[in-house]
């Protein structure tokens, strides 16, 4: 058993939202963990993801007055299973918390990758980086000189697929963001072709200003009018990766876009939507074609990190209202 006992913060999801959440949807809760089991190990958790999918989840996905589920990198600091060792660095999902009582199937040893920062296992070498991976090389089969364009594309998963679809060799790269700030970001710093900010009029409009000769694939983390804007200025023959819906997350109507799917047919065009979770077997090959880059310099995490615990709801609800750019972590 473990000689003392653990104190503990979390966050509870206490309400369901209507559109977008509240710091009254949550609750702080402390109090101690139990003693360490057999087979489990204690990890002190380092840094903690929040993300688009979670808005889902408090729909009805996660319990109320529990805690919450989420990406989650930490340190062993108590043990009782050999595969688990003090001291070893580990990626579970047991988030919002600060301590966490994990088994080794519910835990992954993190390998130890000189100068790769810790954040980029929760970001480009973690859930979102395979998210921006799988929809550009199993879903949309993104070739090289193809033309490319994504959106929400300075947030977490879109930055990811712009800096790895420069890195497959993509042609024209254009992203759309929701403010100036976040459109300079884009062509300044993360190397975008072009950008725009979409509250500036029709999507489709946009982006065939910003990419005249259209488009070959489509990577959509927004739905609605995005998915048709980008349907009317895909060449024949295009790709949609379909990968989020930002767009309706805090919304109970339905989007009225897209209007113009049967387009899909007349273009021959392709729409595939995908969870990342489905696709876990790729994460070695994440790895064997990211960590050079990471470790050379050729390629950053693009991150927003909010420091303390007793801030995470700030962070999450920041990141839902557009606030942050690229990943969102909490540095515990």
């Amino acid at each position: 058993m473990s000689r003392t006992a653990t104190a503990f913060a979390a966050v509870h999801q206490v309400a369901r939202p209507t559109g977008l959440p509240s710091p009254e949807d949550f609750a702080l809760v402390t109090g101690t963990l139990p003693p360490t089991a057999e087979g489990q190990a204690l990890v002190e958790n380092v840094l903690l993801s929040v993300d688009p999918y979670m808005r889902e989840e408090m729909d009805g996905g996660w319990a109320l007055d529990a805690p919450l589920e989420g990406r989650s990198v930490g340190r062993v600091v108590e043990s009782r299973t050999p595969a688990l060792a003090v001291g070893d660095l580990v990626f579970h999902r047991r988030g919002w918390r600060t301590h966490a009582l994990v088994t080794p199937d519910e835990a992954r040893v993190l390998p130890d990758l000189p100068g790769v920062p810790q954040s980029a296992h929760l970001g480009l070498l973690g859930g979102t980086g395979l998210s921006a991976y799988v929809g550009l090389t199993r879903v949309a089969r993104l070739q090289p000189g193809e033309d490319l364009y994504v959106s929400a594309a300075a947030g977490g998963v879109g930055s990811a697929v712009g800096r790895i679809a420069r890195l497959l060799g993509a042609g024209r790269l254009v992203g759309s963001a929701g403010s100036p700030a976040k459109v300079a970001h884009l062509t300044d710093r993360l190397g975008f072709d072009a950008a725009f900010d979409h509250h500036d009029g029709p999507i489709g409009d946009l982006l065939r200003a910003a990419a005249p000769e259209g488009i070959d694939v489509y990577f959509d983390n927004v739905g609605g009018s995005h998915l048709e804007g980008a349907i009317e200025v895909l060449r024949d023959h295009g790709r949609i990766a379909w990968c989020g819906a930002v767009a309706q997350y805090n919304s109970a109507e339905p989007p009225a876009a897209p209007r113009n799917l049967y387009d899909v047919v007349g273009k021959s065009l392709r729409l595939e939507g995908f969870l990342v979770r489905n696709h876990l077997a790729v994460r070695d090959e994440l790895y064997e074609f990211l960590v050079p880059h990471l470790q050379s310099g050729r390629v950053h995490s693009d991150e927003t990190v909010v420091d303390g615990f007793d801030r995470i709801v700030a962070a999450f609800l920041g990141m839902l209202r557009g606030d942050t750019v690229g990943k969102t972590l909490v540095r515990v």
